[in-house]
C-alpha cells in the first residue's frame, strides 16, 4: 500500500478558509462534543453506580455511550484543533487510523442498535422468557460480539479504500478523513473499490436493519393488541426512541455511502456528515429519555442539595 501512494498527507478542508467561520465551526462543534461527552459519561456514571439500573437494556445502554464517547473522540477534537489553529493536514497513516476507528466504532454501534432491538422484542413479546434468555452472560457475549464486529468490518471496508494509489491532489473537501471524498482523489479506477465498499456495506447493514424492521413488526403487532391505552402508551413510549436513533443513524449513513460518488464536492454531504458523525444523537433521543436513567439524575440531584451530616 505504501509503495502504490505517492501522497504523504491530506489536507482536510473542512467547512470554510474565512476566519470567522472556522471559529463558528470551533464553538459549534466544542459545544457538540461537551454535551456529548457529558451526556454519554453521565448514563456510564448512573447505570454503573445505581443498583436500580442492572438491566439488560441499561448494560447496552451503557455500552453504547462508551461506543458513542470514541466514535466522537474519532473525529471531533481533530476537526477542532485544526479549526483554531488554521492547520488542516493528516499524514496518509493518521487518516488511515482515523477512519479505521471512526468506521469501527460506528459500525459496533449499529451491531448494538441490533442487539437492543432484539431485547425490546423480547420484553415485550416474550416476558416469560426474557429472564431466562436475557442472562448476565448472554448480555456480555451480545455486547462483545458487536464490539469485535466494528474492527473486522473495518479491515475490509477501509483497509480497500487505502489499497489505492493516491498521486495528488491531497484536498479532501471534509472535516475528517472518509471514504467518499478520498475515493475520488485516487489516481487509478475506483470503480471495483466503490462496487465492493457499496456490496460490503448493504450485506452487513442490511443484515442489520432487517433484524430490526422484523423484531419491531412484532413488537408493535403486540403492542397494539395490548387492551389499556395506558398499557399501550407505556409500551410505545419506551421503544419509539430507538427506532428513532436507528433510523437518524441508517439513513445518513446510506445518504452518505450508497448515493452516485460524484467528483464534484457538495455541502449537502458536509451538513449530513455533521448529522452522523457529531451530533450526540443517544443521549439526546434515547438514554435521558429512559424513565429509570431521568429518576436516577433526579436521585443524584436531590442527594446533592442534601446538607451533610456533622460526625
Amino acid at each position: 500500500m505504501t509503495n502504490q501512494t505517492s501522497v504523504s498527507e491530506f489536507c482536510l478542508l473542512g467547512f470554510s478558509d474565512i476566519r470567522e467561520l472556522q471559529i463558528l465551526h470551533f464553538l459549534v462543534f466544542l459545544f457538540a462534543y461537551v454535551a456529548a461527552f457529558m451526556g454519554n459519561f453521565l448514563i456510564i456514571v448512573l447505570v454503573t453506580l445505581d443498583h436500580h439500573l442492572h438491566s439488560p437494556m441499561d448494560f447496552f445502554l451503557k455500552n453504547m455511550s462508551f461506543l458513542d464517547l470514541c466514535y466522537i473522540s474519532a473525529t471531533v477534537p481533530k476537526s477542532m484543533v485544526d479549526a483554531i489553529m488554521q492547520c488542516h493536514s493528516i499524514s496518509f497513516h493518521s487518516c488511515f487510523l482515523q477512519l479505521f476507528f471512526f468506521s469501527t466504532f460506528g459500525t459496533a454501534d449499529l451491531a448494538l442498535l441490533t442487539v437492543m432491538a432484539y431485547d425490546c422484542y423480547l420484553a415485550i413479546c416474550s416476558p416469560l422468557r426474557y429472564r431466562t434468555v436475557m442472562k448476565s452472560r448472554a448480555c456480555v457475549q451480545m455486547a462483545a460480539g458487536s464490539w469485535l464486529s466494528g474492527p473486522l468490518y473495518s479491515v475490509l471496508h477501509v483497509g480497500n479504500s487505502f489499497s489505492l494509489p493516491f498521486c495528488g491532489p491531497n484536498f479532501v473537501h471534509q472535516f475528517f478523513c472518509d471514504i467518499p471524498p478520498l475515493l475520488r482523489l485516487s489516481c487509478s479506477d475506483t470503480q471495483p473499490n466503490k462496487v465492493h465498499n457499496m456490496v460490503l456495506a448493504l450485506c452487513y447493514g442490511f443484515i442489520c436493519f432487517i433484524f430490526i424492521f422484523v423484531s419491531y413488526i412484532h413488537i408493535f403487532n403486540t403492542v397494539v393488541r395490548i387492551s389499556s391505552a395506558e398499557g399501550r402508551y407505556k409500551a410505545f413510549s419506551t421503544c419509539l426512541p430507538h427506532p428513532i436513533v436507528v433510523s437518524l443513524f441508517i439513513g445518513t449513513g446510506f445518504f452518505m455511502y450508497m448515493k452516485p460518488n460524484s467528483r464534484a464536492p457538495s455541502t449537502q454531504d458536509m451538513l449530513v456528515s455533521v448529522l452522523y458523525a457529531v451530533v450526540p444523537l443517544n443521549p439526546i433521543i434515547y438514554s435521558l429519555r429512559n424513565k429509570e436513567i431521568k429518576a436516577a439524575l433526579r436521585k443524584v440531584k436531590r442527594q446533592g442539595r442534601m446538607p451533610s451530616r456533622s460526625i
